[in-house]
């Protein structure tokens, strides 16, 4: 009994350390949502809003005077910001650490996906767990960084658990797509190959993955424009990924 009683708990410690946490998307503003989803090493952040404005978020705070970090998409290619203390605007980070996942406009919507490591130097740091999060929100009416013209305001995001974490290949994310043809293939596991084929099944090449690297760079390009099949390869698992390149 005891034996059995002991299995159940490392399952449920097992389980529970492997957990992704959500906070499902919730809206803002009108026309503005967030959605913050992490798992053991990586938060991701997907944000819309109208294409025409810059969107602000701000972690860790209520107000200017109080949040620590901020995700700022505008017309620079700066992402991470830090609050200037007060009502000025604030500063992009010597160091990016946001890594934009895809950025598409729909019609008059912007939908943005970046990711982040939990834990990143002069950041805010996320937690994986059900804590709630803190932060501010603000819109413009230009997509050049200024004084916010729009609606703002502060909000606390709750959060859910989604379950266990997929450790499989089918969990890998090749970004961006669509692309020139370099592309980067990102696992939770390892690569040991990636074999690119045509749409049509036609063979193009093989990479060998040197160190069984999680996360590998391809580059493609010379290619025709079209559609490409990746075959991702490790000793155990295979699983097939679609990319573009245009």
């Amino acid at each position: 009994m005891k034996k059995r009683l002991l299995t159940i708990i490392l399952l449920c410690v097992g389980s529970f350390s492997f957990a992704q946490f959500t906070t499902g998307v919730v809206t803002l503003t009108t026309g503005m949502t967030i959605k913050i989803d992490t798992n053991t090493t990586t938060a991701t952040l997907t944000l819309t809003g109208p294409s025409t404005t810059w969107l602000g978020i701000g972690f860790n705070g209520f107000s200017m005077f109080e949040v620590t970090d901020m995700f700022i998409w505008n017309s620079t290619s700066n992402r991470d910001y830090t609050p200037s203390g007060s009502h000025s605007t604030p500063s992009p980070d010597a160091s990016q650490s946001w890594t934009i996942s895809s950025d598409t406009v729909s019609g008059s919507v912007r939908t943005v996906v970046a990711t982040r490591a939990l834990v990143s130097t002069g950041d805010y740091t996320f937690l994986n767990n059900n804590s709630s999060i803190n932060i501010i929100y603000a819109l413009s009416n230009t997509t050049t960084l200024s004084q916010h013209a729009g609606a703002h305001s502060a909000q606390t995001l709750t959060r859910t658990a989604l379950g266990v974490e997929d450790f499989s290949l089918n969990a890998s994310s090749v970004f961006p797509n669509p692309s020139s043809g370099e592309f980067v293939v990102k696992t939770k596991t390892y690569l040991t190959t990636v074999t690119i084929y045509t749409q049509t099944g036609a063979f193009v090449k093989t990479i060998n993955v040197e160190n069984t690297a999680e996360e590998v760079e391809l580059n493609i390009k010379g290619l025709e424009t079209g559609i490409y099949l990746l075959e991702l390869k490790n000793d155990t698992d295979t699983s097939w990924k679609k990319v573009i390149v245009n």
